[in-house]
């Protein structure tokens, strides 16, 4: 990918454990492998996650010590009292992973976090609003610091790019809502052009067809392939 703001390009991560062929589309379209631990996992592992609102930390740490990714979120850090808890969790998983992605969701406590925890770097995770959850936080809170964008949709995650590009690294981002859509009505993504559709984001394959119905048991697949590329394309043009 073509380089951001400061020299460095976004790391694209395709996150949802299971589903060995919907990985397999994502990593053949040049996006890395991510999943939620403990699931089942079909490729060397670079991105791991866990539970936010149903943390299991033994279970957790024992993903990280088998499959050592590259980085790793811990607990989110939601009231003042949790901070020792977040930077428990992530003192453990440094021993595993090269970078910590701490997810901070208490005002005005960004400047009290490391850069570092042993040998592994600190990276703020912003989590993209959604319906299932969000960061409150200010974008220009996490200016300075590297940081990764967690879920939420591409044209928001690139909507955050466009306003952190500005003050910080946005080293990567991860999601697998266009899997979701795939499943859902086979509907895959563009960049706001499928005027004729009725979200310009998401045509369904018959839009693209001209309305007409296409038939077949793979066009789930068919749409998430579609999806992959035209995000990739999107990040490429948007970062050049």
């Amino acid at each position: 990918m073509v380089e951001d703001a400061l020299g460095r390009a976004p790391t694209l991560i395709y996150c949802s454990g299971g589903g060995p062929r919907f990985a397999q589309i994502a990593i053949d379209a040049g996006y890395r492998y991510g999943a939620r631990l403990p699931d089942t996992i079909y490729h060397p592992l670079y991105f791991a996650d866990q539970d936010w609102k149903r943390p299991r930390r033994d279970k957790y740490m024992q993903g990280l010590a088998q499959h050592h990714p590259h980085m790793a979120t811990v607990l989110d850090w939601e009231t003042e009292d949790q901070l020792a808890d977040v930077l428990d969790w992530a003192e453990e998983a440094a021993q595993y992973v090269d970078q910590v992605v701490i997810v901070p969701k208490v005002p005005g406590g960004i400047p009290r976090l490391p850069h570092h925890i042993g040998a592994a770097q600190v990276v703020l995770g912003y989590s993209v609003p959604t319906r299932y959850g969000g960061t409150p936080l200010m974008l220009w809170a996490f200016a300075g610091w590297p940081v990764h964008l967690l879920g939420g949709s591409p044209q928001e995650q690139m909507k955050c790019w466009r306003y952190l590009a500005t003050c910080s690294h946005v080293q990567s981002v991860d999601g697998n809502t266009h899997q979701y859509m795939a499943n859902r009505a086979c509907m895959f993504w563009v960049n706001g052009t499928a005027t004729h559709a009725r979200c310009k984001y998401w045509p369904t394959l018959q839009d693209a067809n001209g309305g007409e119905r296409l038939e077949g048991p793979d066009l789930n697949y068919e749409a998430f392939r579609r999806s992959c590329a035209n995000i990739r394309q999107a990040w490429e043009e948007l970062c050049t």
